[in-house]
């Protein structure tokens, strides 16, 4: 499958630098995390939100030191939205994890492999660049179009500054009960199944049918009503999900594979995330 890489380089240069701030809006700005002590502010508000909102069930050091952590985090890009008013340590108010195939690599896999075999997506497409993306989430405060648009701002500058041609990363529906899940699941896996040159499958020992429900049955509106906000982005960008849903217990979560192509975002959301220009 030949691939056309990010936002169609013909037409947007590509940096030949990553921009150290993406972008701003009033007092908050876009970019990546430069010290230790900015991802551990970036660890300390997924700590924030996964464990003491959404109640996931953390490590005893994770409890310690009231910190979200694993061993990719040295490793990878952390994308940070900042409010440098806020008191020092809680500056971080939005953040994702960015993790390159380079960086994969060396560091035995992707995250999302625990999960998903990815060998479908990366055996069809040979030469692609996929960066992953996970543990979005904002704070409380600042859930708005603003910050939100800023995290994809700089998703979009790191983007074209790697020439990435997929994004892909695993989206979470609440609950660990699938049947009560069955309307949002059915409705991704007889919508949005990626097609089969791109379709990541579940493990087969965390493997979770989607398609609980008839696509007659379906009401499509209580569907998109039952999906998160996150999800819903990256279908409106031209996402894909993947064959099987997998229950995380220890995130009180069931996830399902979203992949998005790059080329596949539309002109309308190209426009609307095209980084600042520096």
């Amino acid at each position: 499958m030949q691939t056309i890489s990010a936002f169609s380089a013909a037409r947007r240069p590509v940096p030949a630098v990553i921009p150290s701030t993406f972008a701003t809006s009033g007092k908050l700005v876009v970019r990546l995390a430069e010290s230790p002590a900015e991802i551990a502010a970036a660890q300390a508000l997924r700590y924030r939100v996964f464990y003491e909102e959404m109640r996931a069930l953390p490590s005893a050091e994770m409890l310690a030191r009231r910190q979200d952590f694993d061993s990719f985090d040295p490793v990878c890009d952390h994308l940070l939205v900042v409010d440098a008013d806020r008191p020092t340590g809680e500056e971080v108010v939005g953040t994702y994890r960015l993790i390159r195939q380079e960086i994969a690599h060396s560091h035995g896999g992707f995250y999302s492999s625990s999960e998903y075999d990815l060998s479908t997506l990366t055996d069809n497409n040979p030469g692609a660049r996929f960066l992953e993306l996970g543990r979005s989430c904002v704070d409380p405060a600042y859930r708005s179009n603003a910050t939100i648009q800023l995290l994809w701002r700089g998703i979009t500058g790191y983007v074209l500054a790697h020439r990435i041609d997929f994004m892909f990363g695993c989206g979470s529906l609440a609950g660990v009960d699938a049947e009560g899940l069955a309307l949002p699941l059915s409705y991704l896996h007889h919508e949005f199944l990626a097609p089969p040159e791109l379709r990541v499958r579940a493990h087969a020992n965390l493997y979770t049918e989607m398609n609980r429900m008839a696509r007659t049955d379906i009401n499509p509106r209580a569907a998109l009503r039952a999906l998160p906000p996150l999800i819903k982005g990256y279908l409106r960008l031209g996402g894909f999900v993947g064959d099987g849903a997998v229950v995380d217990r220890q995130f009180n979560t069931t996830d399902v594979f979203i992949l998005v192509p790059v080329s596949r975002i539309a002109d309308r959301y190209q426009a609307r995330f095209e980084p600042e220009a520096e």
